[in-house]
């Protein structure tokens, strides 16, 4: 398969295939081959080993526009910890296959991971999972919380459920609509007013175009049909009326100035502001957790690991050592 750039006003940009063929890993994928739903199937993912193991693995869980590809320094710090890190794009994303005919649901995405992990060799783990990978790590550690040896969740999405707030319901066929006109640029500007808490660098581009770069090549019909089912499972599929059911010590990490809430736009005005509070729904399901821990970036949005790695890998090293004492500029409240 071609792949090639086309210019604009931020210069060259590139374009991929649907299984975002020519964009380039930081470490080498390999491919989880499996049957689910009378499919065969093809989950790419990282598995970075240390220089010198601690005998723990750590197991990286993507968002809803991430891959595994947007953990890189988040894996560096990690493996530079002595962890063993495994990082998947589920099913439905980057460069894992996106089936159209796939029901998705968060409970198949957490069975797809253990199978992998269970491929690796990995029987138990740390899970760290940011924005939408927070509900499928929440459903993994449901399915096999023996497994889980801790869950940090970074600013997961589903700690409110938006059909209940009043948030209108988009069929599928809707949320393809608006996935087929995605652009470099409202790409680039949701992730800098969410993501970014208002600010940019040039160092957030290569994940706009990481997108964007899908959504110019000749698959972006099917890109832009699995994003449709999976804000589809994303708005029909909360996790968090079961937080109490969660055993394994958890600890929550998120940018306060964080307002993701999938739907807002849809909302009637005087719903929206009221959306996407995250220093208050994250305090709520911490509590409703029976083992859990709070830490804000107070200057940070919805991807402090990207804004602000040095701060965020630091504070998570921390969080996944025995004894974790978080430092005093980091704001902590115990569940």
């Amino acid at each position: 398969m071609f792949f090639f750039t086309v210019c604009s006003a931020f210069g060259q940009e590139p374009v991929y295939g649907s299984n975002l063929e020519g964009f380039s890993y930081p470490f080498p994928v390999s491919y989880f081959s499996f049957e689910s739903q009378r499919l065969s199937l093809h989950m790419a993912y990282m598995d970075v080993r240390p220089a010198t193991p601690n005998g723990r693995t750590v197991v990286l869980f993507h968002g809803k526009n991430f891959c595994a590809a947007t953990w890189e320094k988040t894996i560096k710090a990690l493996v530079s910890g002595g962890y063993r890190v495994i990082a998947p794009d589920q099913i439905g994303f980057c460069k894992s296959d996106k089936p159209e005919g796939y029901h998705y649901s968060f409970q198949q995405l957490a069975e797809n991971t253990l199978g992998l992990l269970k491929y690796v060799g990995v029987s138990q783990a740390i899970f760290v999972a940011h924005s939408t990978g927070g509900m499928v790590a929440v459903r993994a550690a449901l399915a096999s919380p023996a497994d889980v040896q801790k869950l940090v969740l970074v600013d997961p999405i589903g700690l409110e459920d938006w059909k209940a707030k009043g948030v209108p319901w988009l069929s599928v066929d809707g949320w393809y609509r608006k996935e087929i006109t995605n652009t470099a640029d409202k790409i680039r500007t949701y992730e800098k007013n969410t993501y970014y808490a208002g600010q940019w660098k040039p160092e957030y581009e290569v994940w706009v175009q990481m997108l964007a770069g899908m959504y110019r090549g000749p698959g972006r019909e099917r890109v832009a049909w699995a994003s449709a089912l999976l804000y589809d499972m994303i708005y029909t599929q909360p996790v968090m009326y079961e937080f109490g059911s969660l055993t394994m010590p958890t600890v929550v990490m998120i940018g306060d100035k964080d307002t993701t809430a999938i739907g807002k736009d849809l909302a009637p005005p005087e719903l929206r502001g009221a959306l996407g509070n995250y220093p208050v729904i994250a305090r709520r399901a911490v509590q409703a957790m029976p083992d859990a821990q709070l830490v804000e970036f107070p200057e940070l949005g919805h991807s402090p690991q990207i804004q602000d790695a040095a701060q965020f890998n630091a504070a998570l090293l921390q969080a996944l050592a025995p004894r974790s004492d978080i430092q005093p500029t980091i704001k902590m409240h115990q569940g």
